[in-house]
């Protein structure tokens, strides 16, 4: 496992950087191709690096009522930022150790694992690869709403939580594009001629950071602004780029339309001004469900049974692709890679001895279902 996790995390997968994430998805399909049982896909991308799909015999021939394992291939660390693996006694880093290389490495082991005792062919399971998480995962999403469709449950090998908390809930995310549109002038002959667009965009700023609820888990952020030509010019233009997140998708589309209020009182506020909001939310909610609460409970058992701990983690700030199964109805926990901290950071680091009993874990829970005849 770890001779494999140093191949992948050795080669940059940055989001943007196809070349290096098809490196890494050939590297990945190769290993998957070598399972005995398994069948691999290769999904083509426009902007991106592939996606891979990898099914067992018995998924293959019926979806329906499959297990679903979810994970990422890209990274946040462009190339030259942040490179190389590093084992330190119990301790690996890299860019991806955690978030989520070693993820994918722990669900490669078990479906090894299952094949070496003669059972994954008949244990409906598939594995989708998606390369673009990082950004939201603009072609992830639908690809994994179609791909996964029917599934029974979902199983999202994100960044392992402290004391291998298991997630069963997180915060939809949204994001904004705020452009304010004004006249330039000449800051001293012909200021009164001109329309500050900075000024105006400093309204809507003042308005949108209000409307952070901290008791109802609703924050918005205005986390970077750009604007104007030289400190001497009235600036005709600025614009902002805003993250927004929520716990319902209600309260989602409401900070859209206070988003949208805000540009309108700004404008007014600064004669001369337009202040226009491009919003959309970019994954919903992952909400906990009876169901999700049942699968959480059955995957615990099994990761106590491997040595592990299996408490349940506290609503999630950020999103991953869990959002994406849960919102066509198929329960889903996340979290369940190798124990770490540090992710998107150049901090980022696993926990060595956690690698093979995640791999348990996960080996363990897909043999209990096909035992039990689900």
């Amino acid at each position: 496992m770890l001779a494999l996790l140093e191949r992948l995390v050795n080669l940059n997968s940055f989001t943007d950087n196809p070349r290096g994430g098809d490196a890494v998805g050939e590297v990945i399909a190769t290993e998957l191709a070598t399972i005995p049982g398994l069948s691999v896909r290769r999904l083509a991308s426009a902007r991106f690096a592939a996606h891979w799909i990898a099914e067992s015999e018995a998924a293959k021939a019926s979806p329906a009522g499959h297990v679903a394992l979810v994970g990422h291939l890209d990274t946040v660390f462009p190339p030259g930022t942040f490179e190389g693996f590093r084992l330190d006694g119990d301790v690996a880093r890299g860019p991806g150790v955690l978030d989520m290389k070693g993820g994918l490495v722990v669900v490669i082991e078990a479906l090894r694992a299952l094949e070496r005792v003669g059972t994954l062919p008949s244990i409906p399971v598939r594995l989708a690869i998606v390369s673009d998480e990082e950004v939201g995962s603009p072609e992830g999403r639908p690809l994994l709403q179609r791909e996964l469709a029917g599934a029974g449950c979902a199983l999202v090998f994100e960044a392992g939580r402290a004391e291998d908390r298991i997630i069963t809930a997180r915060r939809g995310t949204g994001a904004a594009t705020v452009t304010a549109t004004g006249k330039a002038a000449h800051a001293g002959n012909a200021h009164q001629q001109g329309a500050n667009a900075i000024w105006a965009l400093a309204r809507f700023i003042d308005w949108a950071q209000r409307l952070t609820d901290a008791a109802r888990n609703v924050t918005v952020n205005v986390g970077k602004v750009s604007g104007g030509h030289s400190r001497n010019t009235v600036p005709d233009a600025a614009e902002a780029a805003v993250d927004f997140r929520f716990v319902s998708l209600a309260d989602g589309e409401s900070i859209m339309a206070a988003l949208s209020a805000a540009a309108h009182e700004a404008a007014a506020d600064v004669p001369g001004t337009s202040v226009r909001v491009d919003s959309a939310i970019s994954r919903a909610p992952l909400a906990r469900t009876e169901a999700s609460a049942a699968l959480y409970r059955e995957y615990a058992a099994c990761a106590r049974a491997a040595g592990l701990g299996g408490a349940e983690a506290p609503l999630i700030g950020g999103g991953s692709d869990a959002s994406s199964t849960a919102e066509i109805g198929i329960p889903s926990i996340d979290g369940l890679g190798p124990r770490g901290s540090g992710f998107h950071t150049k901090d980022e680091l696993i926990e060595v001895r956690t690698l093979a009993p995640k791999a348990e874990a996960l080996a363990s829970f897909l043999l209990g279902r096909r035992l039990a005849g689900r």
